[in-house]
């Protein structure tokens, strides 16, 4: 089984533009995908985004901004040692594209880093299944949530 890299497609029924935001802005993605961000959707910021546990706390995870470029492309990298630079060998690389496709948007998304963290197999797969579960989960939350936004032109 290749768990190289997640790759996930989805149409959304919004503009790049508005999309773009979706992806890229704090208080957008909070309402999508982690239950806290707090960055600066720049490249090279460093910040953290936080998901909430069954005990009601947030559980942390760093987040770097890789690249902004509205509104075509987003990345970042996350999971890496709050003290440590991200890198390929620390953290998982997230990738959005985006392209419009008719009235919409089409938006590809990748994610790697399982076979680079020098993981064991077992690991390694066990965190690739939680990522692909979880992508097909919030990517469906993604769309819904754009479809209802209205950035101005």
């Amino acid at each position: 089984m290749d768990i190289s890299t997640i790759e996930r497609e989805v149409y959304v029924e919004a503009r790049p533009e508005t999309v773009f935001a979706v992806v890229s802005e704090p208080d957008h993605v909070r309402l999508w995908w982690p239950d806290a961000a707090e960055y600066e959707p720049t490249p090279g910021a460093v910040g953290r985004i936080g998901f909430r546990k069954d005990d009601d706390a947030l559980s942390w995870e760093s987040f770097t901004v890789v690249e902004s470029v509205p509104p075509r492309r987003f990345s970042f990298r996350w999971t890496h040692p709050v003290d440590e630079v991200a890198e390929a060998s620390n953290s998982f690389l997230v990738v959005f594209e985006l392209e419009p496709d008719g009235t919409g948007t089409r938006v590809r998304l990748t994610e790697t880093g399982f076979t680079e963290r020098g993981w064991d197999q077992a690991t390694a797969e066990a965190s690739y299944a939680d990522h692909v579960h979880g992508w097909t989960y919030f990517l469906g939350r993604l769309a819904a949530y754009a479809e209802t936004m209205q950035v101005p032109a």
